[in-house]
């Protein structure tokens, strides 16, 4: 299924997002109020099982189905040397990844969730930001369809990874378009670099935003020349499943910056999106603070792959859980004190 057949159609439906299931979020706030405890004990897991109940349309929203999925892509900018590991590490690890020996297929297991793998022609690297274009506009909107093709009827909570060398540079130049500031602010050490790296990537940022700044006028475009195919497939998907009132849980910086764009054309595209944490990677606490996001996790992880988002759907299997599960004050015989 293609869910855009053109730019147009990506920028219109940027445009006119759905909007949660106001009945069913008031239906759930009146069980919430009938449970056998306190108001607002349960914290911040009482807002998760209002959110999802708003998604879902659902008094009882669940978490049955979950499905993880991590698009892989390569960057023309990692011959820059900003990463610590050549690019052949993306197929490398999307090996891993289907022959079961990764972090996400533990913790994909853990959490119940199906993995799903999406690598977009590894085989040929995005250009390289700082003398190009990452993409065609057909490259572009081909991710954007691959990452929206996730989006299937039957999923209750969608977790967005990433796999791609170099794609912390292009996420930080993302973000210094979008949100301002220097270079500096948004690149950080990715898959480990050293300072002499660090240089390398705040350097190939600064290029970035010289050659395309005054051309990323919108979402599409900033996506289409700052970005990477993965990163574009995560746009897509976050897009996809707000058309689909299917909640999404984000992982760490790359997923966030891949929103960031969007965001700034219709701040609206958040309001389906949890933060699975807040990673270790240097700009990713000022990106949530400006997409409006408050993670559920501080980790200090900075793996990417999904791992910190299936870390996360525990939490939302928590709150699910005890909003669907616990008797009501009336059920339970207990006076409620009201």
């Amino acid at each position: 299924m293609t869910f855009f057949r053109d730019r147009a159609a990506f920028d219109q439906a940027l445009a006119t997002l759905p909007a949660p299931d106001e009945g069913a979020m008031e239906a759930a706030a009146n069980r919430q109020a009938s449970l056998t405890k306190p108001a607002g004990s349960l914290g911040r897991l009482e807002d998760i099982a209002l959110f999802m109940a708003g998604w879902q349309g659902r008094e009882r929203p669940r978490a049955d189905t979950i499905r993880v999925a991590v698009f892989a892509g390569n960057h023309g900018v990692a011959a820059r040397g900003v990463s610590a590991f050549p690019p052949e590490v993306t197929a490398q690890m999307v090996a891993n990844f289907r022959s079961g020996g990764a972090a996400i297929n533990a913790l994909a297991a853990a959490c119940g969730a199906e993995l799903v793998i999406v690598p977009i022609d590894l085989d040929r690297p995005t250009g390289d930001i700082a003398e190009g274009p990452a993409m065609t506009e057909p490259e572009c909107l081909a991710a954007i369809n691959a990452g929206a093709a996730v989006i299937q009827p039957g999923i209750d909570l969608l977790l967005l990874g990433e796999m791609g060398i170099a794609n912390t540079t292009a996420a930080a130049a993302l973000c210094a378009q979008v949100l301002g500031g220097e270079a500096g602010q948004w690149v950080g050490r990715g898959t480990g670099v050293d300072a002499a790296g660090i240089d390398r990537k705040a350097e190939a940022v600064r290029l970035a935003l010289a050659r395309h700044g005054a051309h990323c006028g919108d979402a599409f475009e900033t996506l289409r020349r700052l970005g990477g195919r993965e990163i574009a497939a995560i746009a897509g998907a976050v897009l996809a499943a707000r058309l689909s009132r299917l909640p999404v849980m984000l992982d760490g910086f790359i997923c966030g910056a891949a929103v960031a764009p969007l965001a700034r054309d219709n701040p609206q595209i958040t309001g389906h999106c949890l933060a699975a944490h807040c990673s270790a990677e240097a700009g990713h606490a000022r990106l949530l603070d400006a997409l409006g996001l408050e993670p559920l996790l501080r980790l200090n992880m900075r793996l990417g792959e999904a791992s910190g988002a299936a870390v996360a759907a525990q939490i939302v299997r928590s709150a699910l859980a005890a909003h669907g599960g616990m008797a009501t004050f009336a059920e339970a015989a207990v006076a409620s004190g009201r």
